[in-house]
């Protein structure tokens, strides 16, 4: 009797199976989702240079990562913030609610302005930060990082509130630059000279509605626009074209990072890590550790974390303290260890460049207190540069400066100025 054999399959046959069962699972060959705007920024993508954001596929360069940065400072950049997780929170009392949840005193923020904001855990750590607008007297749009529906809505109990992610619903542009105003203008959204920092207005738009807010996350003269995600692409089209003379740029985050680290902003899970994503139990923060005390009123009433972080200050229990470091020398101290009198590690550089504008080595470093609080004298950084295909170590003297590393007067002109 003859004994059967199995062929085994060639190459071929290996590799067009493969694709067939990648076809039945696209999801296997989509990694990243797609915002509103992604045809236009793929077409602009000359670098393919992508990372994830939330799971949208995002650039780091568009074109040439020092290029798009002076876009930010000398013309307009167009940024797309699509990915950045948003909320929508109303009813009666939405209000009260988010008083009760954020930091800062919400009554006091009226229709039409927005402000920067924090909320915490009831031990009094940063759960996340983020930018809380006010659209009418009982509607909100919360913006931040991470995302926390689960919470938002555990924390809703007792209150007539409904809370709803938005995030694919509604796209996001970010427009900075000395020139954002004038195209914006030229755009034809009459009356946008009248919005002063962190004021908010609507506009029309391709039949809908265009909401504009004098904010963002460079520290220059700039604007974010929020619209339905269905009329995006009419948003990027109509700011490309009245920008076109005005040296308008769609650029990648890198650029934005540097921007946002002159300006001497803070990032979560990159400068300070979140409660629901720590670990270890040292690397949870309290707004006083991360610069966000300011934030907190005493005077306010009940809100989360506020007996902790009442406490801490009382009884002085704050063990850390994020601070601004202006470092010798022209090399960057990315992810550099902080040392007092060169010996004891004290603290980490969460990030650090030469900056442009400030004609200075620039970081942000977490540190140990008392270092960088009541000790702020013989700091240094630890910084390893390539040199020739070999590491060499340099230990470079750091001090204390305060942020932001640089000021923009045009950033608060009002009316802004017509570059």
């Amino acid at each position: 009797m003859a004994q059967a054999t199995r062929k085994k399959p060639i190459a071929s046959e290996v590799d067009t199976a493969l694709e067939a069962r990648l076809a039945a699972q696209p999801h296997f060959r989509t990694l990243r989702l797609g915002t509103p705007f992604q045809a236009r920024i793929d077409a602009l993508g000359l670098k393919q240079d992508w990372y994830s954001w939330a799971g949208y596929r995002a650039p780091h360069s568009l074109w040439d990562e020092e290029l798009e940065y002076f876009a930010i400072r000398s013309q307009a950049a167009l940024f797309d913030i699509s990915p950045m997780t948003k909320y929508r929170i109303e009813g009666p009392d939405a209000e009260a609610y988010l008083d009760r949840v954020t930091l800062r005193d919400v009554t006091r923020l009226q229709p039409g302005r927005v402000h920067y904001t924090a909320w915490c855990d009831d031990d009094g750590f940063v759960l996340d930060d983020g930018t809380l607008f006010r659209l009418s007297p009982t509607r909100f749009r919360l913006c931040s990082q991470e995302r926390h529906l689960p919470w938002l809505l555990d924390s809703a109990i007792g209150y007539e509130v409904s809370i709803e992610e938005e995030t694919e619903a509604v796209a996001g542009l970010a427009l900075q630059g000395p020139t954002s105003f004038a195209i914006l203008r030229d755009a034809g959204f009459a009356g946008v000279e009248r919005l002063k920092v962190f004021d908010l207005a609507e506009f029309a738009h391709d039949g809908a509605t265009v909401t504009i807010s004098r904010t963002g996350f460079t520290g220059d003269l700039g604007y974010e626009l929020f619209v339905p995600a269905d009329k995006a692409l009419s948003l990027w089209d109509r700011l490309m074209a009245a920008g076109e003379l005005r040296g308008i740029r769609a650029i990648g985050y890198t650029a934005l990072n540097r921007a946002r680290l002159e300006a001497g902003l803070i990032v979560a899970n990159a400068d300070f890590t979140t409660a629901e994503h720590a670990i270890r139990a040292d690397r949870l923060r309290m707004p006083d550790e991360i610069g966000l005390g300011f934030m907190v009123d005493p005077e306010k009433g009940h809100f989360n974390g506020r007996r902790a972080i009442l406490e801490a200050r009382t009884k002085k229990k704050l063990r850390h303290v994020l601070v601004g470091l202006e470092i010798e020398g022209n090399i960057p101290a990315e992810h550099a260890i902080v040392y007092y009198r060169k010996s004891q590690e004290v603290g980490l550089v969460s990030a650090a460049m030469w900056s442009p504008m400030a004609k200075r080595n620039i970081a942000i470093a977490s540190l140990q207190r008392p270092y960088g609080d009541t000790i702020v004298d013989d700091l240094w950084v630890e910084i390893y540069a390539m040199r020739e295909l070999q590491y060499q170590k340099l230990m470079k003297k750091a001090k204390v400066v305060q942020r932001p590393f640089i000021k923009l007067d045009r950033r608060t002109a009002s009316p802004p100025a017509d570059f």
